[in-house]
């Protein structure tokens, strides 16, 4: 048994494809400023054993996926609605699909194993170029992920 970190992030990523809400959607962060339009970049921040059986570890896998949008685009008043929708949608999709169809055991919605699904809008800066963001927490917790031997 083992994590299939690719299979998670596969899903993570589509749904936030099928929102038609990103312009773009990466399985990094990316080092380079994003475009226009709004963007999403997914990856995993920690990865943590919890509450198992004896002969198997259950393991929270924590993905951040953040939502960018340029701070410069007009109008101005547009970029957090916009974006707001963006983030409910995907939120939406996650509580939707709460077992990305019978792979894992959960999204850990309410916090269960510890942080729950949630996001904290603020600002990145890259390439000299400032974009407001969501932050989303995206607790997954996978069954039977490693043997445990006596």
């Amino acid at each position: 048994m083992s994590i299939i970190l690719q299979d998670l992030l596969d899903h993570v990523t589509s749904h936030a494809q099928s929102t038609g809400y990103f312009d773009r959607v990466n399985q990094h962060e990316p080092k380079n400023a994003p475009g226009n339009g709004i963007s999403c970049s997914v990856w995993v921040d920690h990865i943590q054993p919890v509450k198992s059986g004896l002969a198997s570890t259950t393991v929270r896998v924590a993905f951040n996926v953040r939502l960018y949008s340029n701070m410069l685009q007009e109008p101005q008043d547009d970029i957090d609605s916009k974006l707001t929708d963006a983030l409910s949608a995907l939120i939406e999709a996650y509580s939707g699909d709460f077992q990305f169809d019978d792979t894992v055991q959960c999204i850990d919605l309410l916090g269960k194993e510890g942080i729950s699904l949630s996001a904290r809008a603020g600002y990145v800066e890259q390439d000299k170029k400032m974009f407001r963001i969501y932050n989303i927490t995206l607790p997954v917790l996978v069954n039977d992920a490693w043997d445990q031997k006596p």
